[in-house]
């Protein structure tokens, strides 16, 4: 069975992202996102969110630059977290980084120890993830269609940024537009039922 979890990261970055994630939820594939704590935006994305299951999008760098000495990693991770129950009253599905800080050698080690101490899966580690849908001559709906006939059997996930670029001070504006229309397009559903591709959350993998 090939199963896939499609995960919307930067809940709570602004507005206009906050409403271009619900969109693709509501209108699209996406099954799953993950919430900026400390984003402009995170308390009107939990509201808007409702009791959709939500994952903690930790943010441990700006700019390149990492916030936090990579030994208080785990300190800041518990932070985050501390942040995410205050303002969704319930536990995250699982945990992700943005930037994929967690990746970095130094700050994995403080990652999985995080997961496994809170039985948070962690991306990577708990299933594939696919980054290919990024940037905007990745995102269109051939791309997207490609990357679902490669999903392999097992449990994969697909990162995205779907959101409005109202007034967004981001690198990725008109991007997140582009990946939003290809995301709710109706050929991509299609395909995902034509493969028989079961779409899961995080909160279904454990």
């Amino acid at each position: 069975m090939r199963r896939l979890i499609v995960n919307a990261d930067d809940l709570g970055f602004s507005a206009g992202v906050n409403r271009g994630i619900l969109e693709a939820c509501e209108r699209g594939i996406v099954t799953s996102a993950s919430l900026m704590v400390e984003g402009p935006a995170a308390a009107a994305g939990v509201e808007l969110a409702g009791e959709r299951p939500l994952g903690l999008h930790a943010v441990l760098d700006r700019d390149g630059e990492l916030l936090v000495p990579p030994e208080r990693c785990g300190e800041e991770l518990e932070r985050q977290l501390a942040r995410f129950r205050e303002l969704a009253g319930r536990e995250p599905t699982h945990v992700d980084s943005h930037h994929h800080v967690h990746r970095d050698p130094r700050l994995e080690p403080a990652f999985v120890a995080f997961g496994e101490e809170y039985a948070l899966p962690l991306r990577d580690h708990d299933a594939r993830h696919c980054g290919g849908f990024y940037g905007l001559e990745q995102v269109g709906v051939e791309r997207l269609l490609g990357i679902l006939e490669q999903i392999d059997e097992g449990v994969t996930e697909l990162g995205c940024h779907p959101g409005y670029a109202d007034g967004l001070k981001s690198s990725y504006t008109s991007e997140r537009e582009h990946e939003l229309r290809t995301l709710t397009d109706a050929r991509v559903r299609a395909k995902v039922e034509e493969l028989g591709i079961e779409l899961i959350g995080w909160h279904g993998l454990w």
